[in-house]
């Protein structure tokens, strides 16, 4: 009698429990519905009609959606300076994820040696990061644009003339050489690393090394201090320490580095456009200006969006893998 009881009032409170797990989810539905909307219309409903726009013959000012396959990818492919800005990307790339990992670690491990006004020195390795690239592409071409050097240098190459270091004044962001500058098989464009480049990764490097710094100090301070005491207890050198203990815990961090700064890089345009806009002549174009220049300034609209799906699939083919490792480690875990 009385479980048959207990029975009766615990249904009415099961059913209101269901219809205020059901109100909520409701709730919380229509809370991201705006959210999910706008993602869908203006980033993947934009991704899907950019990619059709890159399948017509939409070349001129005046839109035309006759559909034409996959000819305007074999002609930016096929174009000369769309083979240079894909070299300049790699050669940009490379440079700029040695530079900013390498920079970054040797940053951490000095913050994470518990210097004095290690406050100071953390704030000074992430500052950059409250900067733009604009700000940066725009200080760093006064300090590398050359003047007339040796007679009227300036910038850089006006301090290395007051060292007495005149020896090694450059071009810098006007150096047109390309090293070593070989061609191989049909492509039309000289592979190598343009010198020019080589400035534009210094400022970039400089702007984002504090951010790589921030990730490795994070996992430098979530190693358990045991594992390294042990580790020299057991007669191993601090560098023996570094290579089998540190660098591999380090690992998920670098590769999150990588993803991220990989991703900055592949679309980089702001800095190139306010540093060199792209010159001299080609030489430190990359396919974030091709794309704008191709589009709103020669008014191929259907070959520019064939160019920004390449530079998308450039992006998904590095982010992809990644995200579905992260899946699957959250899956299995």
């Amino acid at each position: 009698m009385q479980q048959a009881k207990a029975q009766n009032l615990a249904a009415p409170r099961a059913a209101r429990k269901r219809r205020r797990l059901t109100r909520d989810r409701v709730i919380g539905m229509l809370m991201i519905a705006p959210s999910v909307i706008a993602i869908a219309v203006f980033v993947y409903g934009f991704i899907g009609w950019t990619g059709y726009i890159s399948f017509t013959n939409w070349n001129t000012l005046r839109p035309d959606y006759t559909l034409v396959g996959l000819q305007n990818y074999s002609t930016i492919f096929n174009s000369l300076r769309f083979q240079t800005d894909i070299r300049n990307t790699i050669v940009f790339t490379s440079f700029f994820l040695v530079g900013c990992l390498g920079l970054g670690l040797a940053l951490a491990l000095l913050v994470d040696a518990r210097i004095k006004g290690e406050a100071i020195f953390r704030s000074i390795y992430l500052f950059p990061m409250a900067i733009s690239f604009i700000v940066t592409g725009v200080a760093w071409s006064w300090i590398f644009t050359p003047g007339n050097f040796p007679q009227d240098a300036t910038g850089l190459n006006l301090l290395l003339s007051n060292l007495g270091l005149d020896r090694l004044q450059s071009a810098w962001i006007t150096d047109t050489r390309i090293l070593p500058g070989v061609r191989l098989g049909g492509i039309k464009t000289r592979l190598g690393v343009p010198l020019a480049i080589i400035p534009v990764v210094v400022a970039a490097t400089w702007q984002m090394s504090g951010f790589t710094m921030a990730m490795y100090l994070a996992g430098l301070r979530s190693i358990p201090d045991e594992l390294r005491e042990a580790a020299r207890v057991d007669g191993a050198s601090e560098w023996q320490v570094f290579r089998r203990i540190t660098l591999p815990l380090l690992r998920p961090i670098t590769l999150s580095a990588v993803i991220i700064l990989g991703h900055i890089s592949l679309k980089i345009f702001d800095l190139v456009l306010t540093m060199t806009n792209g010159g001299p002549g080609n030489a430190t174009d990359v396919p974030g200006l091709f794309v704008y220049d191709i589009t709103f300034n020669a008014d191929k609209r259907a070959q520019g969006a064939a160019a920004a799906i390449v530079m998308l699939v450039l992006v998904a083919v590095l982010i992809v893998p990644y995200l579905i490792n992260n899946t699957r480690s959250e899956e299995e875990s």
